[in-house]
């Protein structure tokens, strides 16, 4: 069975890449062919005369199809900004339809385990009219969440629970991310996300050091 998600955060730095990343590679361990999509993303540096995203880099070395970085990445911007800001600065226009357009260009190559990551939180906007959401809801895709563990993240997730139910699309699960080393409550906080948010946990990736897929891989388990 072919399985496609978008990945999403709470907010900006949540983790999404490296829940990302340690997904595919899971999905990897279990002999599935892989691929993933950054639709947009900000704070890319030159690589031989051409923008690339770390983030997307990333993806692009755990996607067992061999995806040319366009492909993973279609639209690469400088300023590590609000993606849309950083767009009208470089005289872009960012469309949902047309990221729903290359994002499709990979699913429709059938890998096993295909994941889009999203940029930032849930309504990061990418014009005056449309936000990441609406990318979402033309690929209909379910939803895995990925929790920033830090004071507010039971707010954060709750509304974006709520965002991403209003806009029709299921959860698929949530990942809790110890981004940061210390968090004050942090099992009470825990207990609180697994109780009211309506998924299942698919892992908790703790404060790692070094960060790589690699390292958190066996802290995730893949969407059932």
């Amino acid at each position: 069975m072919k399985r496609a998600y978008f990945v999403t955060g709470t907010d900006t730095d949540a983790g999404k890449t490296l829940v990302s990343s340690a997904l595919l590679l899971r999905a990897r361990q279990q002999g599935w062919q892989t691929a993933a999509v950054k639709p947009v993303a900000t704070g890319g540096l030159p690589h031989q005369g051409v923008l690339k995203n770390d983030d997307a880099l990333q993806l692009q070395r755990q996607s067992t199809l061999p995806l040319d970085y366009a492909l993973v990445n279609p639209v690469c911007l400088h300023d590590p900004i609000a993606p849309h800001i950083a767009a009208q600065e470089a005289g872009i226009a960012l469309h949902a339809a047309l990221l729903a357009t290359a994002c499709r260009r990979v699913l429709a190559l059938g890998a096993d385990f295909t994941l889009i990551e999203g940029a930032g939180g849930w309504r990061v906007p990418l014009n005056d009219r449309e936000t990441l959401a609406d990318l979402a809801r033309l690929l209909g895709l379910p939803v895995i969440l990925v929790v920033n563990m830090k004071l507010g993240c039971i707010n954060h997730a709750l509304l974006s629970c709520e965002a991403i139910a209003a806009d029709g699309l299921p959860l698929a699960g949530w990942v809790a991310n110890r981004a940061a080393p210390q968090m004050s409550r942090f099992e009470q906080n825990l207990a609180s996300l697994d109780r009211l948010l309506p998924a299942p946990r698919l892992g908790m990736v703790p404060h790692l050091t070094p960060v790589s897929a690699e390292q958190a891989a066996p802290w995730l388990r893949l969407p059932d």
